[in-house]
């Protein structure tokens, strides 16, 4: 993409102004296998605070993350130290050991994650920057609408398009949401003993933040994806049906690189309502 590639030529400028302006020492940028969309490295501040220097990709669903942080205002995320949202860069709070929480079984990580989530789902006060979550979908249905003559099965497709039409519509609450929380975004902390990065807030639905989660539970989710869902959506008090929902809709009609007959169109036919 144009946008994505004019970034990475200003890349080593921001980062270099940032670095003056908030008087940091960098280490090494973290590799591609702990971040994506993202510049990150370890920080120290000139008064020796460990920090965590990251400066965002631009992209769609990551547009708010700064304006999130403000509002979460480390409470269950971590801190936000300095920000320019100009450039998109963030100095954040150092999570120490900062071990993520996929080090944990799964069972385990259900627990985490559905405490984390219940403390995240409070409603901003108006006015605020946050798009509702009806943006996310459309989003996402346009990148499926594009890709109709790849679809291996056209119905299932279109039940899921319906359904992120719907769903965000209909919802019985709306809350600030994280969106892309996952057990790769839950760090090991001392301030608190767990604390959420990478948040992409919107506004909507409880139910569709049960999914990242169990999007990442693989095996769990093509073995037992009911009971699965009922296990998660019970540990957040949320309607059990909205989740399955949520989740067919998401493999049904989700964007994705490849379009083909797979685990997720597997999967889709097991929720499919």
């Amino acid at each position: 993409m144009p946008e994505r590639r004019a970034w990475l030529l200003r890349l080593p400028s921001m980062v270099e102004t940032v670095r003056q302006r908030w008087s940091l020492s960098l280490g090494e940028p973290f590799d591609g296998e702990e971040v994506s969309c993202a510049w990150v490295a370890l920080a120290t501040r000139a008064n020796g605070t460990r920090a965590v220097l990251k400066l965002g990709m631009p992209h769609m669903e990551g547009e708010h993350e700064i304006q999130g942080l403000h509002f979460w205002n480390g409470d269950p995320t971590v801190r936000l130290l300095e920000a320019d949202e100009d450039l998109g860069a963030m100095l954040l709070e150092r999570c120490e050991p900062g071990t993520r929480l996929r080090s944990l079984p799964e069972s385990e990580q259900d627990v985490v994650i559905a405490g984390l989530l219940k403390r995240l789902w409070r409603s901003p006060a108006a006015p605020h920057p946050f798009r509702p979550l009806s943006a996310l979908t459309a989003s996402w249905s346009t990148e499926t609408l594009a890709c109709v003559k790849q679809w291996p099965d056209r119905g299932l497709v279109e039940e899921g398009l319906r359904l992120l039409q719907e769903l965000p519509q209909n919802a019985p609450a709306e809350v600030l949401l994280a969106t892309d929380l996952h057990s790769g975004n839950v760090l090991r902390a001392k301030r608190q003993l767990w604390l959420a990065i990478d948040p992409k807030p919107f506004l909507g639905d409880p139910a569709y933040d049960a999914t990242q989660h169990l999007v990442n539970c693989d095996h769990r989710m093509r073995s037992h994806p009911h009971e699965t869902i009922r296990r998660f959506a019970d540990l957040l008090e949320v309607d059990r049906d909205r989740v399955r929902l949520w989740m067919f809709a998401r493999v049904a009609a989700g964007p994705r690189s490849v379009w083909k007959e797979d685990e997720s169109t597997a999967l889709a036919r097991a929720l499919a309502p």
